[in-house]
């Protein structure tokens, strides 16, 4: 496993943003971890995302794409930092937008804030996690109303690898509707392979009993390994 997956996996244990016990998602599927990115409370925090998801993009798709897109509201920060870190590490800079929840009718008006999407732009989306891709769906509608668009790829922190509305999961759901790259900075096989009874901070965050759940709900809810 890439170092840079492994220092993200620790970052979100340290962040608590990643916790294990007993949740329920928007979907309302009861689940024995949850990704909570609300609980970025810091500058240096969100920096810190921003260059994970920077190494995640460099590493997928390298330069290839225009414009990077974060849907508010989680998604904001999330583009805005990861720009900064692209920035910082190359003389390329890398335009951002994000849409308001609201059209606003004053001012300069319009959905979008920052870049203006044009013809032919390949368009980077960032965001936390996606479970049903709802908000994905709406971003793709909303660009694709303002410029004749195309969709490098949807980049989240971590893939929960459970079905969406079928037997695929989210990100492949959205794969094969838009024809875009799907990924993650670290899948839950990942965060497994690296938190199972390892200590962090004097914490082990991922025991034996917290294993026996998520065993149990990925026997229920878990996509198929391909």
């Amino acid at each position: 496993m890439e170092q840079y997956k492994q220092d993200f996996i620790t970052f979100v244990v340290q962040s608590h943003v990643l916790s294990f016990g007993d949740f329920v998602t928007k979907s309302g599927r009861k689940t024995p971890f949850f990704i909570n990115t609300g609980n970025y409370k810091t500058g240096g925090q969100i920096a810190r995302l921003g260059e994970f998801y920077a190494e995640a993009i460099r590493a997928n798709i390298g330069d290839d794409f225009d414009v990077l897109f974060g849907p508010a509201y989680k998604g904001i920060p999330i583009a805005v930092s990861t720009a900064i870190a692209l920035a910082a590490r190359s003389d390329r800079p890398v335009p951002y937008c994000f849409n308001r929840k609201e059209a606003k009718g004053h001012g300069e008006g319009g959905s979008l804030i920052g870049h203006k999407i044009g013809d032919g732009e390949r368009i980077v989306i960032v965001d936390d996690v996606t479970t049903a891709g709802t908000s994905v769906r709406e971003s793709v509608a909303l660009l694709c109303s303002m410029a004749r668009v195309s969709f490098a790829a949807l980049v989240v922190s971590v893939d929960r690898m459970e079905k969406g509305s079928g037997e695929k999961s989210a990100l492949e759901e959205v794969r094969d509707s838009f024809g875009m790259k799907t990924f993650a900075i670290a899948t839950l096989d990942e965060v497994i392979a690296f938190l199972y009874n390892k200590e962090i901070d004097g914490n082990v965050a991922l025991d034996d009993a917290a294993m026996e759940r998520i065993d149990a709900y990925r026997s229920r809810y878990g996509i198929k390994k391909r």
